[in-house]
């Protein structure tokens, strides 16, 4: 198969883990820049150009969308999807995980458990808003934070004050959410591919810090999952519409909270830790997902999407 992966970084981790598991199996790979994709459409077809010519023919493509860059993926994505190719991620998919409100608010209508959250309107609620996310000390998140930047901790009425007015002065919204104290600066991020959990990791935080990113220096070990845990990360991972996905809960009180769903987990950490390679299970996945649909187009009355 002729399989390209979407990624502005070539050298990154998991756009080379992806790549080599590709090439593993026999497959041809290529490298893509979205951000440098002109998406043309004439004559009723679909194309795309990148470096001055017209993309030849794929079987699929893995999107490994940054946060940044998510709207122009998301149309890369589309027009692939137009063009009747196999995506490991739907535009639309992408597009609910990225929006981390909206993804929660799917998470919670469908039964999905979440720490309380709230998105702020008005600093002038606050004392109140404080007190239904259970009180101080409470998180602060950014909606379109990653790898930890833009989320806080404030442990005074003071702190969150100043926090959500300087944020709002800059016009970007802000979530509290409550704190969940037992989970001890500790998270669990599990891997979705097709339905199943393929591997999983507790990353625990640093002294003196709450955020459990690997990037800000939190250690990782492997963490099998519960029953209840496993069941709670597949459904998240369906009702965001991801069949690649990573989910990261946190073990409260309660049971487990969902706080995350991603849609382009990143694969390092999470192989190194585990050893377990999650690049070819995702080409699996890649693989039978094209099989399928060359199987429906060969039904009667079926045929290839509009070229």
């Amino acid at each position: 198969m002729k399989i390209a992966i979407l990624s502005r970084g070539p050298q990154l981790y998991s756009t080379q883990s992806l790549f080599r598991a590709g090439r593993r199996r026999g497959h041809s790979m290529q490298l893509l820049d979205h951000a440098r994709c002109s998406l043309v459409m004439e004559d009723g077809q679909f194309r795309i150009i990148e470096n001055g010519r017209i993309l030849q023919p794929v079987d699929a493509v893995i999107p490994r969308i940054g946060a940044s860059v998510t709207n122009i993926g998301a149309s890369v994505i589309t027009h692939f999807e137009k063009m009747g190719i196999f995506t490991a991620a739907s535009s639309q998919a992408l597009l609910r995980a990225r929006d981390k409100m909206r993804c929660l608010q799917e998470l919670q209508e469908h039964g999905v458990p979440i720490p309380t959250t709230i998105l702020v309107g008005s600093s002038l609620d606050l004392p109140q808003l404080v007190d239904r996310v259970g009180g101080l000390p409470i998180v602060i998140k950014l909606l379109e934070s990653t790898h930890g930047a833009g989320v806080l901790l404030a442990q005074t009425m003071t702190n969150v004050r100043a926090t959500v007015e300087a944020f709002h002065r800059l016009n970007q919204r802000v979530t509290l959410q409550e704190y969940i104290r037992e989970s001890n600066g500790s998270d669990i991020r599990a891997l979705v591919v097709d339905g199943q959990v393929v591997a999983s990791m507790k990353r625990q935080a640093q002294a003196g810090e709450f955020r459990s990113n690997l990037h800000r220096g939190a250690s990782a070990s492997v963490e099998p999952l519960t029953t209840e845990e496993e069941s709670i990360v597949l459904k998240a991972a369906q009702v965001m519409g991801l069949a690649v996905a990573g989910v990261d809960l946190l073990r409260s009180a309660r049971g487990p909270l969902i706080m995350e769903v991603n849609a382009s987990p990143g694969l390092e950490g999470i192989e190194n830790t585990t050893e377990v390679d999650i690049a070819g299970e995702i080409i699996n996945y890649v693989e039978r997902g094209v099989s399928a649909r060359k199987l429906v187009e060969k039904l009667p009355g079926n045929g290839p999407d509009i070229q």
